[in-house]
């Protein structure tokens, strides 16, 4: 057993060759990541060798406490020392007791179908998933296609920095050949697109790259690549598809290409950004209404999940109504609505910052850009009169403030939010700005809805030390300012612990 981690180890060392490093900041509510360290740059290390193999013998003995078959696959993505983190994770895991099934370079959706390809209980993928290069992170399960939550991550936490993980014998490591193939022709073989389409292939030199022009072109469209090959420098921008530079590039060759629309993944290809064939983002909460749209029609009385960031059109749209769709809106964050959308036994659910699950009959529950991606092709295949940005045009009006983060610290942002909720639950049948306030969802903060369905956000950031504010009006722009300038803003000023704003509507 490993010595007892340490959360600070000065790089270059005999320590840090001899003792675990582990900094207790990188276990986040639903996965872990950690700046590894790259040479040359003046952060230091929040992650050694050690430290990871410290942490798989504490993910296998949670495993083990599960009182789940100690069978897990194993990821990484294309960072230059992903391979040898995932080499000393296995080694934790193995000296935990678990039979690690290695399916080399993958992407995150890959490692969850692995689980369920190879009759695996638990997966653990090493992805930074779009973090610049330096970072390092796990994402870690047991119940497909579920990951992680804050309790089983609390948990994980408390072994590896007590030092406490139960060795166990029965481990071992063993290599599965040729995943890559087994997956994309599952993700790819009930998808033939008819009608001709043009696509741009995004990956902004990510993981996605090995993996995704092949999937679309086996999908039936034609591909023009951009920035598809692999370099973990990421010369150009993070493979990331809210970043503004990516979507830039992504809309610039379109219009250079006459594509019909870009697509573009992130570094660990669970998520998919869109733009549409005029050179414009459509953000991932609207495509999955106009996805839910066309699903509804496929499959009436549909359940769909939506984080509370998304737009309120989903409450109000015609033709959910029509074909008896629900919608719920719950947590932000992937492994929430992951879960939920299982829990509910939903078709399908949408994060705003890009995740889309699937489940049965379209995909098994996980989060997948390729079966987004897939989605997005056959809504457009069904619609072949239509251009994508005809199909964003019939949802209707909605005025959305890009996401607004005060600061406000992580031992206070909680307080305060729990403040805010208490406040606005008592509006409820009051007015604001001239509308009556007719719900007040706290599952996450507080969502507050008007009663002509416009809406205001906020709640607390769950990794960073800020509060998340986001506003909507089905009126005006001048109306979505108001209700930030007039309401939010101010009703936060009342408290000393919110600092500035990144940004402002």
């Amino acid at each position: 057993m490993l010595p007892t981690p340490r959360a600070d180890i000065a790089p270059n060392t005999a320590e840090f060759e001899t003792q675990p490093l582990v900094k207790p900041t990188g276990f986040r509510e639903y996965d872990a990541r950690w700046w590894f360290g790259v040479p040359g740059h003046e952060k230091p290390s929040e992650l050694n060798l050690l430290g990871v193999q410290a942490l798989g013998q504490g993910m296998g003995t949670v495993f083990h406490e599960k009182w789940v078959a100690p069978k897990v696959v194993v990821g990484h993505d294309f960072r230059h020392y992903s391979q040898s983190i995932k080499y000393a994770l296995m080694t934790g895991l193995s000296q935990a007791g678990c039979q690690v099934l290695d399916i080399g370079l993958a992407l995150s959706p890959m490692t969850y179908f692995a689980q369920f390809a190879l009759d695996a209980a638990c997966c653990a993928m090493v992805t930074a998933s779009h973090n610049e290069n330096g970072w390092c992170g796990v994402k870690m399960g047991y119940d497909k296609p579920l990951t992680f939550g804050p309790d089983e991550m609390s948990r994980l936490k408390e072994i590896v920095l007590n030092g406490t993980p139960v060795m166990r014998s029965g481990g071992s490591i063993s290599r599965v050949e040729n995943m890559k193939d087994v997956y994309l022709k599952a993700v790819t073989k009930d998808v033939q697109i008819k009608r001709p389409l043009k696509v741009i292939a995004a990956c902004g030199n990510g993981t996605a790259g090995a993996f995704a022009p092949e999937a679309l072109r086996a999908m039936g469209v034609e591909v023009v690549e951009l920035d598809c090959d692999l370099d973990w420098t990421f010369p150009k921008y993070n493979a990331n598809p809210e970043d503004e530079k990516m979507l830039h590039a992504m809309a610039d060759a379109l219009k250079e290409h006459n594509a019909d629309l870009a697509l573009g993944f992130d570094g660990d290809g669970d998520r998919c950004g869109v733009v549409d064939n005029n050179g414009n983002e459509i953000f991932a909460d609207k495509i999955g209404l106009m996805l839910a749209r066309d699903l509804s029609r496929e499959y009436p009385g549909a359940k769909f999940v939506v984080d509370v960031k998304s737009t309120g059109l989903y409450k109000t749209d015609p033709v959910l109504k029509e074909n008896g769709s629900e919608v719920d809106y719950y947590k932000t964050g992937h492994s929430y609505i992951k879960r939920r959308t299982t829990d509910l036994e939903a078709l399908a659910g949408f994060e705003k910052s890009g995740h889309f699950f699937f489940r049965p009959p379209i995909g098994l529950g996980y989060d997948d850009g390729l079966v987004a991606a897939a989605a997005v092709l056959q809504m457009l295949d069904r619609n072949p009169g239509k251009t994508l940005s005809e199909l964003h045009d019939e949802l209707g009006e909605a005025y959305t403030s890009m996401t607004m983060s005060p600061h406000c610290g992580d031992e206070v942002k909680y307080g305060v939010i729990d403040e805010m909720v208490e406040e606005y639950k008592g509006l409820l049948g009051s007015e604001i700005l001239g509308r009556k306030v007719v719900d007040v969802n706290t599952v996450n903060g507080a969502r507050v809805t008007l009663e002509d369905g416009s809406w205001v956000l906020v709640r607390a950031s769950s990794n960073k030390p800020e509060l998340v504010v986001v506003v909507e009006s089905m009126v005006s722009k001048d109306d979505m300012k108001a209700l930030f300038h007039e309401e939010v803003k101010p009703r936060l000023g009342k408290h000393s612990e919110v600092g500035a704003y990144n940004q402002e509507v």
